[in-house]
């Protein structure tokens, strides 16, 4: 099993929630985070720019079973790109175990 982190603009994740549907993940969680990066948002307010240092995402964590594993990041790459700095990042570690908590059951079966 491997899990998936991503972190995405926050204006892509409508694009991406259902480009991970359209695959068939259909179980994640996601939280609105503030990061730093390469990209530096500005405010205009009267006419005069604001530098602030703080990025709007959204981290999304996903389990999936190794033979979603590339599906779900081509999901997440081609609905998230906009070809701009700060798009984002996607990372991907191996997961040890799964435990279903209504049944004691583990293992990959319990993402389904």
């Amino acid at each position: 099993m491997k899990k998936i982190e991503a972190i995405i603009r926050k204006s892509k994740f409508s694009d991406v929630k259902d480009a991970l549907h359209d695959v068939g993940v259909n179980f994640f969680s996601y939280w609105d985070v503030t990061g730093l990066g390469n990209e530096k948002e500005g405010h205009v307010y009267r006419g005069v720019s604001y530098s602030t240092s703080d990025i709007q995402r959204r981290y999304l964590s996903i389990i999936v079973n190794d033979d979603f594993e590339e599906v779900t990041i081509k999901a997440i790459l081609k609905s998230a790109a906009t070809g701009k700095v700060g798009d984002g990042k996607i990372i991907v570690s191996n997961v040890e175990e799964v435990y279903r908590i209504r049944t004691g059951e583990n293992g990959g079966e319990t993402l389904n």
